[in-house]
């Protein structure tokens, strides 16, 4: 018995070797900088090293993050997936250990008098024994590392729903910030209309008195009244838009549909005076859902292992130790004492080919795994390059819609000079304060995609979660 388990250990310490999976990160070719950013050289410093509350001024946004943060459902459910996983941990874990156990019983008799066989005089028709055990069940000997695999494989796990939370943090930071400007933009595009519309009044009224004065025409009153209520019909739009991101944004922050404290205006938000990407390289380290992607492939690497150590025999021990006695008096004496081992070894023969398919099985999901990976990776680059194309061309279309308001207020005033004046008819100027409107709207749907471009790079950088 000996040198059969000196051979076996000697066995497994050589194939433990073989079996054992180490986990090497896969390479990864990364730019030396992210296309669209303007900076020759890479600023070690990246935007998303800043906190939420340093990016975003608005203290009315803070305030939603940080209800967002505390409160979404989202974020409860990630962290419950993470309670999970780390249940899971101590689950697996404990399987490394003994299972110990206490079993006590008793057992009370009364013998027949008249039964098959005779009782001499002095012994007692009632007898009372019983036993107290202390119990080993079935504790493996890991000697193949089957057990500290699958271990390994459920801290990986629990790493990864670890960084799938800050993922899902990141995520409602930018939701939160995305859904505020939006209802922001809303609320100056419908102040925009308001405005427009009681010009507009105000200049069909004009015209109803030059009409009635028989200097205007009938034409002339149609085509005004036509603007009024063409800048009508965009203001229930407007607040149907705004009502809506409002219910949105209550949802976000884990509250039922009601009206949002505003804070500063679209045209007085203020973001960072640069928004620098860092070195590349840095991004694998930094975004949570590529980290989260690697250590689910670490624990895929793991349950590899844990396969091939299905092929080797298991060793496991049970024993028992405690007191046994036919007088309950007398259980705690040390004649009474009892206990037992029992080694167990069991190699799987023939199974069909099941063990060889589990083994490919989780080749194929490190595969699957690996591709998850690497994909990651490759969109985490796309996302960072997108964000800072948008970043920059999105000031230079704020930049000519400011030259084109500008313009279009100028043409305006003088197009109603000229009509007042006789100079030219009304349709000239309908025009112009028709463009105006539009380009007004065109302006402040400009300013949100600038103050969005900065949260989409933060996000796409990997931060928020911190």
């Amino acid at each position: 018995m000996k040198q059969l388990i000196t051979a076996l250990l000697l066995v497994g310490l050589v194939h433990s070797l073989a079996v054992a999976q180490k986990y090497e990160r896969p390479k990864v070719l990364t730019p030396s900088t992210y296309r669209g950013d303007v900076v020759p050289q890479p600023d070690p410093h990246s935007l998303a090293d800043a906190k939420w509350f340093e990016v975003f001024q608005d203290e009315k946004l803070r305030t939603l993050i940080d209800e967002a943060v505390r409160y979404n459902y989202d974020v409860h459910e990630a962290m419950a997936h993470v309670d999970e996983a780390r249940a899971n941990l101590g689950i697996t874990r404990s399987e490394q250990f003994p299972t110990i156990g206490a079993s006590a019983d008793l057992t009370t008799q009364r013998l027949s008098r008249d039964g098959s066989f005779t009782i001499p005089a002095p012994v007692k028709r009632d007898r009372t024994f019983g036993s107290v055990l202390l119990n080993l069940f079935s504790f493996e000997l890991d000697i193949w590392g089957r057990l500290r695999k699958q271990t390994a494989a459920a801290r990986a796990e629990l790493a990864a729903t670890e960084e799938a939370r800050k993922a899902v943090l990141t995520t409602v930071v930018s939701d939160v910030a995305t859904t505020y400007f939006n209802l922001r933009e809303l609320d100056f595009e419908l102040g925009i209309a308001k405005r427009t519309l009681e010009s507009r009044r105000e200049s069909l009224r004009i015209i109803q008195l030059r009409q009635e004065r028989g200097v205007s025409n009938l034409l002339d009153l149609r085509q005004a009244e036509e603007l009024v209520y063409g800048a009508t019909e965009v203001i229930p739009a407007l607040e149907q838009a705004i009502e809506q991101q409002e219910n949105f944004l209550s949802y976000l922050v884990g509250k039922n549909p009601q009206s949002i404290v505003r804070g500063l205006e679209l045209t007085g938000q203020r973001m960072p005076p640069s928004v620098p990407a860092g070195i590349p390289s840095d991004l694998i380290e930094r975004r949570p859902d590529i980290r989260s992607a690697e250590q689910q492939l670490i624990a895929a690497n793991a349950r590899i292992g844990v396969a091939k150590a299905a092929f080797f025999p298991r060793i496991s021990l049970t024993g028992f130790l405690g007191f046994e006695s036919s007088q309950l008096t007398s259980l705690f004496t040390n004649p009474r004492s009892v206990w037992g081992l029992m080694p167990q070894l069991a190699q799987p023969i023939f199974t069909g080919g099941r063990l060889k398919s589990n083994v490919r099985f989780t080749q194929a999901q490190k595969e699957e795994f690996l591709v998850n990976y690497q994909r990651t990776i490759e969109n985490a680059f796309r996302e960072v390059s997108d964000s800072l194309v948008a970043n920059r061309k999105v000031k230079e279309v704020r930049t000519e819609r400011e030259k084109l308001v500008e313009t279009l207020q100028d043409r305006v005033r003088l197009a109603y000079l000229r009509y007042n004046g006789g100079v030219a008819n009304l349709l000239e100027a309908l025009d112009a304060d028709r463009e105006l409107f539009n380009a007004e709207r065109s302006l402040a749907q400009a300013r949100r995609d600038e103050l969005l471009s900065v949260v989409q790079l933060y996000k796409a950088l990997g931060g928020g979660w911190q």
